[in-house]
């Protein structure tokens, strides 16, 4: 082995690695399994689906209150603790949806769920880029957003499996979710490095220093959450069946997955910045040809485009962060793109359910893709100037 062949080796921190991808590969599971499970819950209930993409926000609201607590949580606690610490109390909340039916429950629990949620995702992406260097953190947040993906994949097919009634799936997601927390605390005891302490002005500050980053997963929140939250709903609206509307959540991300790692290469191999704009770009086009196509076939394979480009936008903007930052503001960094991917995921659910109820049913998809086009432009002229 070669003396740079050794420097690489020592730099990455395959059990870290191994850690960040098997904790948020279990954790985007369960998630898998709640969006499309609860709002088809909801559905049959008589809920209204403005209702239902407010259930969606409060799951948003508890990721940014979750961002604005990270530098005192990080204080207390050290970042793979505080991991398994989200990772419990997410199966806390778990438990909470198969224990009750109140609505008013429901929306304290999708909270709590979201608090655990940013926590897991902000500390696994900052202990991630940690981990690798630079040379191959394309192709590992590719692996990162084949697992999470992977696990988005395979959670709706617990749905036909457990069905919609008794809480079982929620249940079983619990004790699930107990049993990653406990494998977590065996694994970190191999790991050589940890995602570092952060602070509030150091969370500002990179809000100010890279808004376009920032921009990058709001816009994939928006699309990502309209896609898993509100589409299930569209389906049904359309007179699809319930098995349709979440085996549509898991062609979304089965390719998802399986193409990230390509992504991730394309990522260290090309211009970052474009392959970013080419992503974007694509899940606009397909949002808005959605309502043009009748075809199940066809419908299944735009949305597994659908979410290849828009993970893929995500996977870019994960990779130019650790391509442009380290140590504390990497956990900084993360804790920012919680925030966008909240406030990106509570618009975007709210305003998909918004448009299908106040317009009609083809109006979620086409304005989510006028949105993307938006976003695109203005990511196009900000890499422009970047570049000049």
């Amino acid at each position: 082995m070669s003396a740079a062949q050794a420097k690489v080796e020592l730099s990455t921190d395959w059990a870290a690695i191994a850690v960040v991808i098997f904790g948020a590969t279990a954790f985007s599971l369960s998630q898998g399994v709640t969006y499309p499970l609860i709002s088809l819950i909801l559905s049959a209930r008589g809920v209204s689906p403005s209702v239902i993409g407010l259930t969606g926000a409060c799951f948003a609201v508890g990721l940014a209150v979750a961002t604005l607590l990270v530098g005192p949580l990080t204080a207390v606690l050290r970042g793979h603790r505080l991991i398994v610490a989200a990772l419990i109390g997410a199966s806390v909340s778990l438990a909470i949806f198969a224990s009750f039916d109140a609505l008013w429950i429901w929306f304290i629990a999708r909270f709590l769920h979201g608090c655990c949620s940013s926590i897991i995702f902000m500390m696994s992406e900052a202990w991630l880029n940690t981990a690798c260097p630079d040379r191959i953190r394309g192709r590992v947040s590719g692996l990162y957003g084949m697992g999470i993906c992977g696990g988005f994949a395979a959670g709706p097919m617990a749905i036909p499996l457990f069905g919609t009634k008794d809480g079982f799936a929620f249940a079983l997601l619990a004790v699930y979710i107990a049993f990653v927390a406990f494998a977590t605390v065996i694994i970190c005891r191999r790991t050589q490095t940890e995602p570092e302490s952060t602070t509030s002005s150091m969370f500002l500050g990179f809000l100010i220093k890279a808004p376009m980053l920032v921009a990058m997963v709001a816009a994939f929140g928006f699309a990502d959450i309209a896609a898993i939250s509100g589409m299930p709903i569209y389906f049904t609206r359309l007179g699809y069946s319930e098995s349709f509307a979440a085996i549509s959540i898991t062609m979304l991300a089965l390719p998802t997955a399986l193409s990230q790692p390509a992504v991730g290469w394309l990522l260290d191999s090309f211009s970052r910045g474009i392959v970013a704009l080419v992503a974007a770009a694509v899940t606009a086009v397909c949002f808005m040809i959605l309502p043009l196509l009748s075809s199940e076939v066809a419908i299944l394979v735009d949305f597994a485009i659908v979410g290849t480009a828009s993970v893929g936008l995500y996977t870019a903007a994960l990779t130019l962060l650790g391509e442009r930052y380290s140590g504390s503001t990497l956990v900084a960094g993360s804790a920012a793109f919680a925030l966008a991917y909240a406030s990106g995921s509570g618009v975007g659910s709210f305003s998909f359910g918004t448009a299908m109820q106040v317009f009609s049913p083809a109006a979620g998809p086409i304005m989510v893709g006028a949105v993307m086009f938006v976003f695109a432009a203005a990511f196009a002229i900000g890499t422009l100037k970047r570049s000049s």
